[in-house]
C-alpha cells in the first residue's frame, strides 16, 4: 500500500503541470503515480520533470540506450516500480521484449551492441550500493561515447538514483499498464510488483 496516494488529476491546479501530466498520459499510456504523488509540492515536480526531459530525451545518446541504462540501474538498486516503468519506456523506444529480458545477461547476448554493453555495465555497477563503478568502466565507455555522451549516461543513472529512492520509500502503487508490460517483458526473469502491486 502506498504511503501517500496519488493526487487526482482534477485536483492539480497548475495549468503547466496538468499539461505535462497529460503529455505523459499520451506518450506512456498513463501519468506515473510517482509524479502524481510528488505534485503536492509543485516546484519539486516541475524541477523533476525538467530534469527528466533534459536527461532522457535530449542529447545524442540513443533514447533506447538511455532507457535500458535506466532499467539496469533500477535493477541494481532493486526498485521494482522503476523496473516496470523502464521496461515500458524501453518498449516504447523500440527495444523488443526479448532484448529487455536479455538485459539480465547482456554481456553474452547478441542483442546488444558493444556500446550498449559498456553503458549497461556501468549502470549495473553505479546503481549498486555501495557503488562499484571504476576507471575501467569509464575507459570502456570512452571507446564508444564522447565526454558529453558519458555525462548523459551518468545523468540517466543518477536520475534513477532519485526515482529508485522516491518510489521504494513511498511504496508507489504501480499503474496497470506498467504492470502489464513488466509482466510480459521481464516477468520470466523474476520481476514481480512486490510492495508496489495492488493490495
Amino acid at each position: 500500500m502506498p504511503h501517500l496516494k496519488p493526487v487526482p488529476l482534477e485536483d492539480v491546479r497548475e495549468p503547466d503541470i496538468r499539461e505535462r501530466f497529460e503529455h505523459y498520459r499520451k506518450t506512456r499510456g498513463f501519468t506515473p503515480n510517482s509524479i502524481m504523488t510528488m505534485v503536492r509540492r509543485p516546484d519539486i515536480v516541475r524541477a523533476f520533470m525538467a530534469l527528466n526531459q533534459a536527461v532522457l530525451y535530449e542529447g545524442t545518446v540513443p533514447t533506447e540506450t538511455k532507457m535500458l541504462v535506466s532499467l539496469a540501474s533500477s535493477y541494481a538498486a532493486g526498485c521494482l516500480y522503476c523496473q516496470s516503468h523502464m521496461a515500458n519506456l524501453s518498449s516504447i523506444y523500440q527495444a523488443s521484449d526479448e532484448k529487455i529480458a536479455a538485459l539480465w545477461n547482456f554481456e553474452a547476448s547478441t542483442l546488444f551492441s558493444p556500446a550498449e554493453r559498456a553503458a549497461i555495465a556501468l549502470a549495473l555497477k553505479a546503481g549498486a550500493q555501495p557503488n562499484e563503478s571504476g576507471q575501467a568502466d569509464f575507459d570502456r565507455l570512452a571507446l564508444y561515447y564522447d565526454e558529453a555522451q558519458i555525462v548523459e549516461i551518468v545523468a540517466s543513472i543518477a536520475l534513477f538514483g532519485y526515482l529508485n529512492r522516491w518510489n521504494d520509500t513511498m511504496a508507489t502503487a504501480l499503474e496497470p499498464l506498467a504492470t502489464q508490460v513488466a509482466e510480459r517483458a521481464i516477468g520470466a526473469v523474476g520481476w514481480t510488483a512486490g510492495k508496489h502491486g495492488a493490495n
